[in-house]
């Protein structure tokens, strides 16, 4: 679902712009010193990198003609907390923005918003946590993960469709391109919401710690093992990017199916895969992982200055 800068125009680029770099600058005012611990920064750059290899596999949507690929925002705000999430869905986005042209760079806010800011801040905090007050389970964390992420991808599409439609600069009627899109990404959503409640069930069952310590906001115990964790997404990260990404569907993904079908124009497929696909997800991976990390710990670094600022004050006072 990552939006081209041909379906925008410059005033709503730059207005969604603005728009995520606000949530991203609240995000970072607002994440807490325990989701920074020593455990789980190394978790915010496998997991990011892991997102990025994974938005890298589009199914098939059967009898559509058309493919998906998971968001990825609900994953990260379960594993790491909303606004860590953000942060690296964000890091996601840029690296492939820049690095390898999947998303324009006019459209970088609206797709920061759309696939990140969405998912992480509204359909997180609104739908996902209420699932476990009253503790967490398996059968929660699946209902949470396939209503959370179909809402979050729902809302999402309509976003697109209404920047789409605030631009002016297609011939793409509102009624018409809404009708193809919400369906679309509805099948794409279940996909995605089976995954995720896949992979944090396989989580929750190695490693209860991770999840829990998300809910509630506490740092990972010094004495709670994650390095089993950590070498099993870095595999699985290394298979997608490297392998899987190799036989991935050749049909155009749920938003160009949906202007191509609003426009009546000829449904292109993707069919240049090779070594260079693997080596690109591997490099986007590495590079998700090094800038994820670095930009978590550095807003550790500048959050404890400011903390210990603060202390010092308080102790002269």
């Amino acid at each position: 679902m990552h939006m081209a800068d041909s379906l925008l125009s410059p005033a709503v680029g730059t207005a969604m712009y603005a728009v995520s770099a606000a949530a991203l600058a609240f995000s970072a005012a607002k994440v807490k010193k325990d989701e920074l611990c020593e455990k789980k920064v190394p978790i915010i750059g496998v997991m990011g990198a892991f997102v990025f290899a994974a938005q890298m596999i589009n199914f098939t949507i059967p009898a559509t003609g058309s493919s998906g690929h998971i968001g990825g925002g609900i994953l990260l705000a379960a594993m790491l907390g909303p606004f860590p999430a953000l942060l690296s869905v964000s890091v996601v986005l840029i690296i492939q923005c820049l690095f390898f042209a999947d998303g324009g760079l006019l459209a970088l806010g609206c797709n920061i918003f759309n696939l990140g800011v969405v998912p992480c801040l509204i359909a997180y905090p609104l739908l996902f946590r209420p699932f476990f007050k009253n503790g967490i389970t398996n059968g929660r964390i699946t209902a949470a993960s396939i209503i959370a992420v179909v809402v979050g991808l729902q809302l999402g599409a309509f976003s697109v469709v209404v920047e789409t439609w605030f631009s002016g600069i297609t011939a793409l009627p509102f009624v018409p391109f809404l009708l193809l899109m919400q369906p679309i990404h509805l099948a794409i959503g279940i996909v995605e919401g089976i995954v995720t409640a896949a992979v944090l069930c396989f989580v929750y069952k190695m490693r209860p710690e991770i999840i829990e310590s998300t809910f509630e906001r506490t740092a990972i115990k010094s004495g709670v093992p994650t390095k089993s964790v950590l070498v099993l997404f870095v595999v699985i990260t290394l298979i997608a990017a490297g392998v899987l990404s190799l036989f991935v569907s050749s049909h155009p993904d749920g938003l160009e199916w949906s202007v191509a079908k609003v426009a009546g124009t000829a449904k292109h497929e993707i069919k240049d895969f090779g070594i260079g696909t693997s080596i690109g997800g591997i490099a986007g991976g590495i590079l998700t992982f090094v800038f994820a990390g670095i930009s978590v710990f550095i807003i550790s670094l500048v959050k404890k200055k400011h903390n210990e600022k603060q202390d010092t004050r308080a102790l002269r006072s």
